[in-house]
């Protein structure tokens, strides 16, 4: 019953099958190991946010370059303020006790001892960067050197909220904090990070550190668990057609023992039997007589039948 499992059919969907189960499996285990990855760096960057909040800030030089581990580290610099470059950062959104309110970020380099620049995000105003009433808010940076502190933040890209990277903006304003975009600003190097003040001046607010790339929950921490789901029913979906082709299969050899006829060649089988039967009702019906007639159709009140008749009676 089960030889249809030899045939070169059967022996390619059972390969097909030992191979697609245990490779959508490991698919998807190996996407659920990258969401719990992105989970436990979320929590150990929430933990680190935490302790740098409360650390003592260390010197710019010792926390670069900036990484996962440094993102968010209180750091300190001092230099002097770039009067003449004072930059503002349209479209920004800072989420306080009235909810999330649209505003500019205010951005001042620092020229330090070192010979780069450090970018120094002082503080964070509402309204629009290219109203003037707005903008004569903003007090001017100190004067002379001076000693920042503020939490170590990496260069920005075009996937950071809030980037404006698609050109247009007037001067004076600066769509995306890096050290790339600020190369034909200003005449001096950058660092490739920045800095966001504890302290501001008022009526500046202090912009808050956002978590390093890669270590939030962000989209594609969601699309890992997503795609963990689906391998997995990829794999289940494997052994329900398995499992369905064999009792489809299995049931057919069983109809073929008991001598089962299927499908159109029963039906051909039944139609052939009715024609038989038919023409043999015909030809039988031609060969019988007919009232009033012999076995040779002569009829028996003829005359040669009358003649027959008297010659008997005579003899």
């Amino acid at each position: 019953m089960y030889r249809f499992l030899l045939t070169p059919r059967w022996w390619g969907i059972n390969v097909f099958a030992v191979l697609a189960i245990p490779f959508c499996i490991f698919m998807g285990s190996w996407q659920l190991s990258r969401f719990e990855d992105r989970v436990d760096t979320h929590q150990q960057q929430e933990d680190r946010s935490a302790r740098a909040k409360t650390a003592a800030a260390r010197p710019l030089e010792r926390l670069l370059p900036v990484d996962k581990v440094t993102s968010g580290r209180q750091a300190s610099a001092r230099g002097r303020y770039d009067t003449g470059h004072q930059l503002l950062v349209p479209a920004r959104t800072l989420k306080d006790k009235q909810g999330e309110r649209q505003g500019f970020y205010v951005l001042n380099l620092l020229r330090t001892d070192g010979g780069k620049a450090l970018p120094v995000v002082r503080g964070w105003l509402p309204g629009d960067a290219g109203t003037k009433a707005d903008t004569a808010k903003v007090p001017a940076p100190p004067k002379g050197e001076v000693t920042v502190t503020g939490a170590l933040q990496a260069s920005e890209n075009q996937g950071t909220d809030g980037v404006q990277a698609g050109g247009g903006l007037a001067p004076g304003q600066l769509g995306m904090i890096s050290a790339a975009s600020l190369v034909n600003i200003v005449p001096y190097e950058v660092h490739d990070a920045w800095i966001t003040l504890t302290d501001t001046q008022a009526p500046l607010r202090a912009v808050p550190p956002a978590a390093a790339e890669g270590s939030g929950l962000d989209l594609k921490a969601f699309q890992n668990l997503g795609y963990t789901g689906e391998w997995f029913v990829f794999a289940g979906f494997v052994v329900f057609m398995w499992f369905r082709l064999f009792r489809r299969d299995t049931e057919a050899a069983k109809d073929a023992a008991l001598g089962i006829a299927v499908g159109a060649e029963a039906e051909g089988e039944g139609q052939g039997l009715g024609q038989g039967q038919g023409q043999d009702q015909g030809q039988g019906s031609g060969v019988a007589a007919g009232p009033g007639e012999d076995g040779l159709g002569r009829d028996e009140g003829s005359g040669e039948g009358q003649g027959e008749a008297a010659r008997a009676g005579k003899v």
